[in-house]
This record gives C-alpha cells, sequence and structure tokens, in this order.
C-alpha cells in the first residue's frame, strides 16, 4: 500500500464529516425544524379546537430532534467513506479486463525475462502501480526472478492477496464503529426522552399530558430512526465486503492464469 493513502484517507474521512455535519445541519435549520414547529402548532391549534381531534404523525416531527440529526450526519459519513472505497475497488476491478503484461499468449516466461516485466510494471501510472494487481504480479515476478521456484511465486502471491483481505477488513472498522454508533445514539435519545417524560409526571398526574406525550415522542422517534437507518447501512457494508473479497480472489485467479501458469524454467543439460 503506497504510504500517502493512508494521510489521503484520513483527509478524506475527517472533510467528509464536516461536510456531513454542515448540510445536514443546514437542512434542520432552515428546513426540518422549521416545518416540525409549524406542524406541531398547527396540531395544538386543531385540539384546541376539536378536544376529539386525532393526532396526525408527520415526517418532519419525526426527525426533528438532535439525536436523529446526529444520526443523519454519521450516516451521510458512512456512506461517503463506502462510496470512496466503492470508487477505488471499481477502478482495481477494471484491470482485470487489461492484459496487463501484455505478452503473446504462448510465450512462456523465465527467470531471464523478470527484468523486463518488472521494468513494464514500473511504467504504469500512478496510482494504478500501487492497486492490488499490479502488485501481485510484481511480487510474483519478483520472487520467481530471485528464487527460481514457480511455487514460491504462487505462494508470494496467495500471501499478498491475503493480507490484502485482512487490511481491507481492518479498514472497514470505522464504518463498523459508525453503524455501531447511529443506534446508540437513538438510545441516548431514548434515555434523553424517557427522563424527560419523567420529570413531568406531576403534570400529567394533574391531567396535562401534552409535556409527557412529547417526551416519549422523542424517545420512540429518535430510537426508530437510528434503526432504520443502521439497517440500511449495514446492507451497504455488507455488499462492500463482498465486492472487496471478490475483487481479491478474482485478482489473485487473475496471477494464476497470466503469470504462474505460464512460469518456466530451463531444464538441467
Amino acid at each position: 500500500m503506497n504510504r500517502e493513502q493512508l494521510p489521503t484517507q484520513l483527509i478524506f474521512q475527517v472533510f467528509t464529516l464536516l461536510i456531513a455535519f454542515i448540510i445536514v445541519h443546514a437542512t434542520y435549520v432552515s428546513v426540518v425544524r422549521p416545518k416540525a414547529a409549524a406542524f406541531i402548532a398547527f396540531e395544538h391549534q386543531q385540539i384546541a379546537q376539536d378536544p376529539e381531534y386525532v393526532q396526525q404523525r408527520n415526517f418532519f416531527v419525526v426527525i426533528k430532534d438532535y439525536e436523529q440529526e446526529a444520526c443523519f450526519v454519521l450516516m451521510l459519513w458512512a456512506l461517503a467513506i463506502l462510496g470512496y472505497k466503492g470508487v477505488s475497488g471499481y477502478r482495481q476491478k477494471q484491470l482485470l479486463a487489461i492484459d496487463i503484461l501484455a505478452l503473446p499468449a504462448t510465450l512462456p516466461v523465465g527467470p531471464e525475462d523478470t527484468r523486463n516485466l518488472l521494468d513494464h510494471l514500473a511504467e504504469l501510472p500512478q496510482p494504478t502501480r500501487d492497486y492490488l494487481l499490479p502488485r501481485a504480479l510484481r511480487i510474483g515476478i519478483q520472487r520467481f526472478g530471485v528464487t527460481g521456484n514457480i511455487q514460491d511465486s504462487a505462494t508470494a502471491v496467495r500471501d499478498l492477496c491475503e493480507s490484502e483481505m485482512e487490511r481491507q477488513e481492518a479498514e472497514l472498522s470505522i464504518i463498523r464503529y459508525i453503524a455501531w454508533a447511529i443506534p446508540s445514539v437513538g438510545f441516548i435519545g431514548t434515555v434523553r426522552g424517557i427522563g424527560s417524560a419523567l420529570g413531568l409526571a406531576n403534570r400529567a398526574v394533574e391531567g396535562d399530558i401534552t409535556g409527557v406525550t412529547q417526551s416519549l415522542g422523542v424517545a420512540f422517534n429518535s430510537t426508530f430512526i437510528a434503526l432504520v437507518i443502521s439497517i440500511v447501512l449495514m446492507f451497504f457494508i455488507h455488499q462492500l465486503q463482498l465486492f472487496q473479497e471478490r475483487l481479491v480472489l478474482d485478482s489473485e485467479a487473475y496471477c494464476n492464469d497470466n503469470l504462474i501458469a505460464r512460469l518456466r524454467i530451463k531444464p538441467l543439460p
């Protein structure tokens, strides 16, 4: 992996978090909370005019609280990271349809050819040169050039692919953390809402249950939104993981078919 990738990913994650916060918060300030306040005022007016009026549910009221806002910020942040990794994986997958080594189909590869092949791979542009497939081909060619052993070359390619799969799994930890944090934020809203409702219990005893119902609405709405977002986000996480695993396996198969199977050692005289 290129040493510059980690700082690039870190900068991308920080900026996407800031952008997600700005977008969501601006939407809440300009649209969500004004519409929710207007609907709640309308509902209170209807109840005052007709005591038998049945209150309606409103989407803006359901998502108006701070916990839901935080959940949407985390969701956009996670989707941005997923998109970043998905685009990178798609670009790497496109290499599987290209003959990178550019060798005739019937031409075997011997130890004396390894230098030319390495020079050819070194001419690939950045960041293509640091993608998984060129790195796997490069390490397989280098191992064959040093040892002259086909099995060693195949083992080197397989070990690189396994380490790449472990690295990709580790890089998904930040997204899994976000997927865990979203329901936790929802539960915070539940605790806050129930605590507020308990603080207004004396008013409920006197017959005024408006404050209690609003506080319970905060509790249930925050949990509902958080769980829905978590379910959607986990689907995309599993799809990305499946895509990355297939990419690694396909890259290993590409190396076996286009490099390992063509390696030849000159027989001893």
